[in-house]
């Protein structure tokens, strides 16, 4: 009877190394299959894994007005308009006694002015731009146009006559006399651009550069809106001076 109960003692200790057999074996082929697995699929297994931790990176937040800006503000020399002319500019001084003329000087200058005007797009913010999505229209408001510079060519200007009367009595005052000379002619040649429209024309190229500048860098509908020019801007830089048609 002894021999009898030592195998029913012994039973429950082999299922369990049977259970505990099979489990490990189930393990080792279940590994065996996800090895094969990720061996078959390469580096998409790999790319799958990284996409779960990494998540979608988040797009970048781009602000279109100050990127406009940025692309606008170096075209200024794209709205400059040019307006040369020449001049015929006489100028006098005279010698007295008293109140008695008793000799006149006279200098005759022909001067070639030039004058530039634009729109300095470097003073655009981002408050002159508009991005409106829904129409996929930009719109920009233009700063006033303004005269950039008036200058004298002294390479193509000269003194035609120069003339100090009788007996050459009238004062010797060449260098005076040129200077006023070509304060002279930057006034009438800033006050006949004015005139003739020249800022204007700054604006119209402006709108053109602009429009074309920001077209080209992919933007569908454009709307580039111009400001009429400031009243002072037809105001010469010597304007605020006196200067006499006389020296005395």
């Amino acid at each position: 009877m002894e021999p009898l109960k030592q195998s029913h003692s012994n039973l429950p200790l082999s299922l369990l190394k049977s259970f505990l057999l099979i489990a490990t074996g189930g393990i080792a082929l279940t590994s065996l299959i996800v090895l094969v697995s990720i061996w078959r699929t390469g580096n998409r297994f790999v790319t799958g894994i990284e996409a779960l931790f990494n998540g979608p990176s988040p797009l970048p937040h781009i602000d279109v007005p100050t990127l406009i800006v940025n692309q606008v503000r170096g075209a200024s020399e794209l709205t400059t308009a040019v307006f040369v002319m020449e001049a015929v500019i006489p100028t006098s001084a005279e010698r007295k006694f008293g109140d008695i003329v008793f000799a006149t000087t006279k200098l005759l200058y022909i001067a070639r002015g030039e004058v530039r005007a634009g729109v300095d797009l470097s003073n655009l913010t981002r408050d002159n731009v508009r991005v409106r999505d829904r129409t996929h229209t930009v719109q920009i408001n233009l700063p006033p146009p303004q005269i950039l510079d008036s200058k004298i060519d002294v390479n193509r200007s000269n003194v035609y006559d120069y003339n100090r009367g009788f007996l050459s009595l009238g004062p010797d005052v060449a260098p005076q006399l040129q200077t006023l000379a070509q304060r002279q002619t930057l006034e009438k040649i800033v006050a006949t651009a004015c005139t003739e429209g020249l800022l204007e024309e700054a604006n119209e190229r402006a709108q053109l550069a602009v429009t074309q500048l920001l077209t080209t860098a992919g933007y569908e509908k454009v709307q580039v809106k111009t400001t009429p020019p400031l009243l002072q801007e037809c105001n010469s830089p010597y304007l605020s001076l006196s200067t006499p048609d006389r020296l005395r």
